[in-house]
């Protein structure tokens, strides 16, 4: 397994993190190789800037200006995301990325002569993880559609191979959160973690809202 972890939030000391090293924990246990991104601590640059927008579609030298990045995303067959949710949405940094690096030739083929749209990219990937934190509660970010869930579970889904594994867990009312809900969710990360990697976990009792 060789799996890329996103991180990104900008507190070192967050739920977020305590929710990442979860992850590579349990990665760490599988075996797995694991390449983490830390976008705020190595100061990731989030703007599309003007000449990169130019030369948007210019393959393959599209890529040069976050080459590391892109390369990161063609090796992995694991893809996992653990950040909070702002605005319902994702932070400005993790879409920066999205925009940055998953760019055509590397996620994404463009339509041609043969094709009216893009295609997928992302074959190689065959799981999926998603983790993040919720000021709002699970109602209110259903209501509102859940956009940054549906960008990375559905979006950046669609471009990995058909039939990958996908994993979500949120911890919603964080700002209400207490030492026993963090806890409760930390031991669901532990859990998705098992069913994405593959083993077979002993399914505790619910107590909060479903997902």
């Amino acid at each position: 397994m060789r799996a890329l972890v996103v991180y990104c939030h900008p507190k070192a000391g967050s739920f977020n993190a305590a929710i990442r090293d979860v992850v590579l924990d349990k990665l760490s246990d599988a075996g797995a190789d694991v390449r983490l991104r830390d976008l705020y601590g190595e100061g990731f640059q989030p703007v599309l800037t003007d000449p990169e927008w130019t030369g948007y579609l210019d393959c393959p030298a599209n890529r040069a200006p976050v080459d590391e990045h892109c390369t990161d995303i063609q090796w992995c067959d694991t893809l996992i995301f653990v950040y909070p949710t702002w605005w319902y949405g994702l932070p400005a940094m993790l879409k920066g990325w999205l925009d940055r690096v998953l760019l055509p030739d590397v996620a994404f083929l463009m339509p041609d002569g043969q094709n009216k749209t893009i295609r997928p990219g992302l074959g190689h990937i065959t799981r999926l993880g998603v983790f993040t934190t919720c000021g709002a509660s699970w109602w209110l970010t259903r209501l509102v559609g859940a956009p940054g869930r549906r960008q990375l579970v559905r979006g950046v889904g669609w471009l990995c191979a058909r039939g990958h594994k996908t994993v979500f867990a949120a911890h919603y009312l964080m700002d209400s959160s207490t030492p026993a809900s963090r806890a409760r969710h930390l031991s669901r990360v532990a859990d998705k973690m098992d069913r994405l990697i593959g083993r077979q976990t002993a399914q505790p009792q619910r107590t909060e809202a479903a997902e």
